[in-house]
């Protein structure tokens, strides 16, 4: 593929080149332009897409190959990680705070000033979040957020969007907690997008595009049929007895 494949707004939400004629450099780069509705979002996700673009940019949309998952049962525990989460007094919640772990995520990093969380986007899952497809975890040390993830529910497959962390290992126990949710919810799948050595560290690994494909396939169930989770407004202590 040579030509990046422009998206109008008026289009139907599925109108999404296939996967495969996503870019090989940048990698994965599938579709441009668009919008953000909550139809198309919903479209986009169980074919492996994903929108991902910075503030001026138009909307980018994204399947890269390999790609970046982690089986809930294949999370790895060092055993060092394993002692921070005895020890900790950090507690977490589910779907409590969802606007506030995004804007946390969006928030400036001092490894980069950017953002690719911009207004619209944040306006966009909140939507998803309302609809019950969005949801987020996060982490609290007393009344201070210290830690979250947020990402989309489908089936049987959560698509991670983003963390971010404000003290020293916040941000692995929130993701080991989740992870632990997730799969006593069955999930079978989380897609975690971008390999990172963190994140193989915590037992993610990759997978061919064609794979990950197939998965989505036979666990995301059409939206409209959704079994997605109600909002749980749960808090419990973020220990590995817990």
């Amino acid at each position: 593929m040579t030509d990046i494949y422009w998206l109008s707004p008026t289009e139907g939400a599925v109108s999404f080149p296939p996967p495969e004629n996503a870019l090989a450099e940048p990698n994965g780069l599938l579709a441009v332009g668009g919008d953000l509705s909550p139809e198309r979002l919903l479209a986009a996700y169980p074919r492996s897409i994903f929108p991902w673009y910075e503030e001026g940019q138009p909307i980018l949309w994204w399947s890269p190959d390999p790609r970046a998952v982690l089986f809930p049962e294949d999370l790895h525990v060092s055993r060092r990680l394993a002692r921070t989460l005895r020890q900790s007094n950090i507690t977490i919640s589910v779907d409590t705070s969802f606007k506030a772990v995004v804007q946390g995520c969006a928030a400036p990093r001092q490894y980069d000033k950017g953002t690719w969380i911009t207004p619209a986007m944040l306006q966009a899952y909140e939507q998803l979040h309302k609809l019950g497809y969005a949801h987020s975890f996060e982490a609290w040390d007393g009344k201070d957020l210290v830690a979250g993830m947020y990402g989309i529910a489908i089936g049987q497959v959560f698509f991670g969007e983003s963390m971010f962390t404000r003290i020293s290992n916040a941000s692995k126990i929130v993701f080991v907690k989740a992870v632990e949710y997730l799969q006593a919810k069955r999930f079978k799948l989380i897609d975690c997008q971008i390999w990172s050595d963190h994140l193989e560290s915590l037992g993610a690994t990759t997978v061919p595009r064609t794979v990950f494909v197939d998965y989505l396939g036979s666990l995301c169930d059409p939206p409209g049929n959704t079994s997605c989770w109600n909002k749980d407004h749960t808090r419990y202590i973020g220990k590995t007895d817990s």
